[in-house]
Formats: structure tokens, sequence, C-alpha cells
């Protein structure tokens, strides 16, 4: 039987594996990922900010479980034929969890994940600033990530903290351990300038997925001549539809003039209104008796 998705994934891996730097979009539910897909972008991406967010309405300090992860990936991966790109964090525990995740992921039809080396989550007596696990314990992390997809066209991504907690040499070390322990893709975020993405990029053979705090980090023709193979664009769509619903629930409670909102036949191509209908008209309509 062939794998969940797995044309997603390899649209992927060959994106990853050419000579252009692609932005996937930022989605946070199976409408969103239908708009990704209608603006014509390569891949989608679901952060763990995002997620925490829109499952229970909370930040960004691990209190979303695995299997609400999983839910929600599922929804979006199978809403759209593009690939979906998961931060699953620190994979919800030691190595044996990152496995579980790794399976999980994958049986949800995502196309990549990132596994991090941060702590997480934030343990007693810390004073909140990022601290990274140990870099053994880390590597065990992607060993056991690799060993549990059953999909080889699934895309592992090991992901350091370690790029503004430590100087590049911290970051390009840390990277190295998770090329050598097979990760298909490394990810690497708050890079400052051009200087410090060359000396990275040189120093590695896999493809790099950037998250950068300079926007000018952000130009694909830029980045096409490093290694950097995918960079976020941020996750505004979410804090843009936040705002929207805000604005529309304060003029509904004042009676003022209603914001725009989404036309009626963009939400209908959307939610795939004509095609349910055709289906209710095949099955639920009853047919002529032939006999």
């Amino acid at each position: 039987m062939a794998h969940l998705n797995s044309f997603a994934r390899q649209s992927l891996r060959t994106h990853i594996s050419g000579d252009r730097c692609i932005k996937p979009l930022s989605v946070f539910d199976p409408v969103t990922a239908r708009m990704a897909e209608d603006h014509g972008a390569d891949a989608m991406m679901l952060a763990g900010s995002v997620a925490s967010m829109v499952h229970l309405g909370d930040p960004d300090l691990m209190t979303l479980a695995l299997p609400e992860l999983g839910c929600l990936s599922g929804r979006i991966a199978r809403a759209a034929n593009i690939p979906l790109i998961v931060d699953a964090d620190h994979g919800f525990g030691n190595a044996l969890n990152v496995r579980r995740t790794v399976m999980e992921l994958e049986r949800e039809g995502v196309s990549a994940l990132t596994i991090e080396d941060t702590e997480l989550p934030t343990a007693f007596g810390n004073d909140i600033t990022p601290r990274l696990i140990p870099k053994d314990e880390a590597v065990g992390k992607m060993h056991a990530a690799l060993a549990a997809r059953s999909d080889p066209g699934m895309i592992i991504i090991g992901r350091t903290g370690a790029t503004g907690l430590g100087d590049i040499a911290d970051t390009i070390d840390r990277l190295q351990a998770y090329e050598a322990a097979g990760v298909d893709m490394v990810f690497i975020r708050a890079v400052k300038t051009a200087g410090e993405l060359n000396e990275i990029s040189d120093a590695m053979h896999v493809p790099i997925m950037l998250s950068p705090s300079n926007p000018d980090l952000r130009d694909l023709d830029l980045l096409s001549k490093t290694k950097v193979r995918i960079v976020l664009a941020g996750h505004r769509p979410i804090m843009a539809a936040y705002r929207a619903a805000s604005d529309a629930m304060a003029s509904d409670m004042s009676d003022a003039d209603a914001p725009d909102s989404l036309p009626k036949e963009k939400l209908r191509a959307y939610t795939k209104k004509d095609q349910f209908d055709a289906m209710a008209q095949s099955y639920l309509t009853p047919k002529p008796d032939v006999t």
C-alpha cells in the first residue's frame, strides 16, 4: 500500500535537492491549507506556537500534547495536495518519545518534521532562559527519529537553538553532528547577518531550513546561492485572522459598519461545497427504479 502523502513528500524532497529556495506559507487549519495551495505555495508550515494557540489558546510553552498536534496535522495534511512541514518541538520527551512522534506524524500524512535540541518544557528553577540538551542526547534523538520512519520519503530535520545562545562554532558543531547522524536537513533560526549564514552554509552538506531574525535574509535569490532551501516567512496569517475576527466581533457589538469578509464564493471553493453538493446528489437522492 502506498504511503499516505508519498507524492507530497517526494515533491518536497525534489524542492530541497534542487537549486532554489522555497518559502512555505504558514497555515493553521484545513481551510488555510487550501488557501496556501490556491496561492501557489510549494509547501505549508504548521508551527508549534500556532498549533498551541489554535488547539488550546495557550502560549508556546509546551502544554500541547502529541495526540493534539497529530490530529491537527492530519486534518491539515489531508486538506491540500502540497507538502506539510510540522514543528515537532523536542519530540515530546526523550529519544523514545521522539520515535513515537515520528511514527504518529508520518501516519497523519506529514511530509517533514523538525526535532530540536532545546530543553523543553522549561525546567523547574530555570530563569526561563532557553537551554540546550547535551549534544550526545540530541544526536540520540536524531537517530531515533530516522529509525522510526517507515516511509523513506519522510524528511527529518534536525534543529538547533544554538544560534543566539552561543557562537557560530557551537551552532556548526551541533549541525554537523546531526548531519553525521543522517538527518535530511538542518534548521537554524536567529541568524542575523549574511556572513553568519554563509559560514554555516559553507560548513554543511545537507540542505538548510532557515527562520531568520533579519528580514533581509528572506530574499529567495540570495538564499538560493547558499544551501538554504526552505525559508520561513513568519506566521502572519493566524495573527491577521485573529485581528479580523476581533474587528468583526467589535463591529457586531457596536452595530458599526462590518469589515470586509471573505467572499462567499471563495469560502464555497475552500470548503469544496460544490463537490459535497454533487456527492449528496449522487448518494442521498433516490434513484429511479430501473427494474
